[in-house]
């Protein structure tokens, strides 16, 4: 089997870092709301894979994480008079039911952001302490000069990206 190298920009042999194992990390949906057509597209790409994979005899460790907190979800989690767990316990459910009926093969495992908050927080500092992040006004932005490969995936250059295209300008960042 052949797949694209981001990092190369060629098709190359697939070589599993241990043999007959496979370990793949799929990032899931952020639990605010129901999952559309393009979050769907994602999980049943990313689900056919690891069904070939397994067919080829590959034991394949399965990882899909739930960001079960983020702005949104606070939002509507006060606008619904729930809180933020029970947002996303609802939500995790409902994934649960559509994935099924799609016959996405359930993740070997689904860890939860809210299960590692003093890790990423922990995280966040040491991004801090190596000049790689900064605070302002309680909110932390990644400061993308000080990672010099950054955009290599993309195939960006940082000076070319257009601040705001995506998301509203903050002119606190720096």
């Amino acid at each position: 089997m052949k797949l694209y190298n981001t990092m190369t920009n060629q098709k190359e042999e697939f070589i599993p870092l241990e043999k007959g194992k496979v370990k793949m990390y799929v990032c899931g949906p952020t639990v605010y709301n129901l999952f559309h057509i393009g979050n769907a597209r994602t999980f049943v790409i990313f689900d056919t894979i690891r069904k070939y994979l397994e067919y080829r005899g590959y034991e394949v460790n399965f990882v899909q994480n739930f960001t079960d907190i983020d702005d949104k979800m606070i939002k509507k989690a006060e606008d619904l008079g729930v809180t933020v767990k029970e947002l996303g316990d609802q939500y995790i459910k409902e994934y649960y039911e559509d994935a099924d009926k799609l016959r996405i093969k359930r993740a070997t495992v689904n860890p939860r952001a809210t299960d590692y908050i003093d890790e990423i927080i922990e995280f966040v500092g040491e991004l801090e302490d190596k000049g790689h992040a900064y605070e302002i006004d309680g909110d932390v932005y990644y400061e993308t000069k000080s990672f010099d490969t950054y955009g290599k995936l993309s195939g960006q250059k940082l000076d070319d990206l257009r601040a705001g295209a995506r998301i509203g300008v903050d002119q606190r960042k720096k």
